[in-house]
């Protein structure tokens, strides 16, 4: 078979994918393969299960985009897209208490799913040397005993076979990488995974500047004892994306009333007040998450060549904390910075990266779903101690702003969570956590006071 130099298959036209072949654009000619229709307009594609689903766009993803998307961020906000400070226009609600409010110098931006992914397609389809392909990839085309990947084969009867001297595997959680690598003999990656089984339920609603006082969202974080959430955030087109979520099979359900009684149970009245306030304006959908799962491919010792696996498919991480977008635009930022130093090599080092990249996330998303004894996945001793720490370290960030924009940049993903175990903020979360704590009548500390019960 021949074999152009410089062209790329992408498969999927997610935002991971879509984001590859912008990385790609400068050093290859881009096939994207996808599966559903290829249009233009802003629709729901039907590959995307969640689609409907409440999807946040973090700090340091919003940064990704912007260098990888030049004057993008220009582009969110004249579609509509509402900037905010987290610390200050939104409200985290940690085990139960706000963190302190205060002016973080941050900026989020809240934009839907949807249109995101409509704007980060039109850039990408203008590109000169990217082209969507309607088609659905079927397998791998190898050569030299699997060793080195030249291509894939598709359901376009035009071109059946399609070759390339990198196939990028951008197609989620209902990847085919590893079927197709054990075909070839190839080594497969051991899998970390977090069994928090979350059912999260989504329903938008209209948006008045008086609600939640004039805040523009606020996040209520289940905690142990408590395996409850909610989250609202104001979007483009005047509009609320509410949802509720349960840990370990706790269901929100979509019929009215319960959705309303599951809010009122969370230990702060924002998100059921808000739901009475506010006019509904679609039906609620429910999507069920099994577990977080990630797979090591940075710990096999050798790959194919031509052929790498990265977005949801690399690692899909609990929604809840809507790290999913950002550390694919973080991926593809590396992505496109490796191989503009050639692609010798390029699995193991685009693997390299993207474990640091996902560390952080993990970090996050896996050590607060780890919190729960319930909750299935590695816990070790050192777990229990830092666990003991960050107990300490929300309840100082209720009245500690310091505390708190830390946190909020931790969420973010713009520092690391070892951010929040620097000196000066071991300091800080002892006379913080001394200060928050309530006393009883007997003048003892009393550690929740929010009032939440088990469920």
């Amino acid at each position: 078979m021949y074999l152009e130099r410089g062209r790329a298959v992408v498969i999927g036209a997610s935002i991971a994918g879509l984001l590859a072949a912008q990385a790609l654009s400068k050093t290859h000619k881009v096939v994207v393969l996808e599966r559903d229709d290829s249009t233009t307009q802003l629709v729901l594609r039907k590959g995307v299960p969640q689609r409907r689903q409440l999807h946040v766009l973090l700090a340091q993803g919003a940064k990704a985009l912007a260098e990888l998307l030049p004057g993008f961020t220009d582009d969110l906000v004249a579609a509509g897209a509402v900037l905010t400070d987290p610390q200050l226009d939104q409200t985290y609600y940690l085990d139960g208490r706000a963190i302190a409010r205060a002016p973080s110098g941050l900026t989020s931006i809240n934009v839907s799913r949807p249109r995101l992914e409509h704007l980060v397609r039109q850039r990408v389809e203008s590109l000169e040397h990217v082209k969507i392909q309607h088609a659905e990839a079927l397998g791998l085309i190898t050569e030299r005993d699997g060793a080195v990947v030249t291509g894939v084969q598709t359901t376009d009867p035009r071109t059946p076979q399609l070759a390339a001297d990198l196939v990028v595997d951008a197609t989620g959680r209902g990847s085919r990488a590893l079927h197709w690598l054990g075909e070839l003999g190839a080594s497969t990656p051991d899998s970390s995974r977090v069994e928090m089984d979350v059912i999260y339920v989504t329903r938008h609603y209209r948006w008045k500047a008086h609600h939640l006082d004039g805040r523009h969202g606020l996040l209520v974080a289940p905690f142990p004892g408590f395996p409850r959430g909610g989250a609202a955030v104001h979007l483009e087109e005047d509009q609320w994306a509410v949802v509720l979520f349960g840990l370990m099979g706790k269901d929100p359900s979509t019929e009215e009333a319960e959705m309303l009684a599951f809010a009122k149970s969370l230990p702060v009245p924002d998100l059921a007040n808000l739901m009475e306030a506010a006019e509904p304006l679609d039906k609620p959908v429910k999507m069920r998450y099994p577990a977080s799962v990630r797979w090591h491919f940075e710990k096999l010792r050798q790959h194919p060549a031509g052929f790498l696996v990265m977005g949801d498919a690399l690692c899909s991480f609990n929604p809840t904390y809507g790290q999913g977008m950002s550390v694919a635009a973080m991926e593809a930022l590396a992505l496109r910075d490796l191989v503009s130093a050639g692609t010798g090599g390029l699995p193991a080092r685009f693997y390299r990266i993207a474990a640091k990249i996902i560390d952080a996330a993990w970090a996050l998303a896996a050590g607060g779903d780890l919190r729960f004894p319930e909750i299935k996945g590695r816990h070790t001793p050192i777990d229990r101690v830092l666990n003991g720490y960050l107990d300490r370290y929300r309840l100082a960030a209720c009245v500690d702003p310091t505390l708190g924009r830390t946190f909020v940049q931790v969420a973010q993903m713009l520092v690391p969570a070892s951010a929040m175990v620097s000196p000066g903020h071991l300091i800080r979360v002892l006379r913080g956590s001394r200060r928050a704590l309530p006393r009883d009548g007997m003048g003892f500390p009393v550690p929740n006071s929010s009032g939440a019960g088990t469920s």
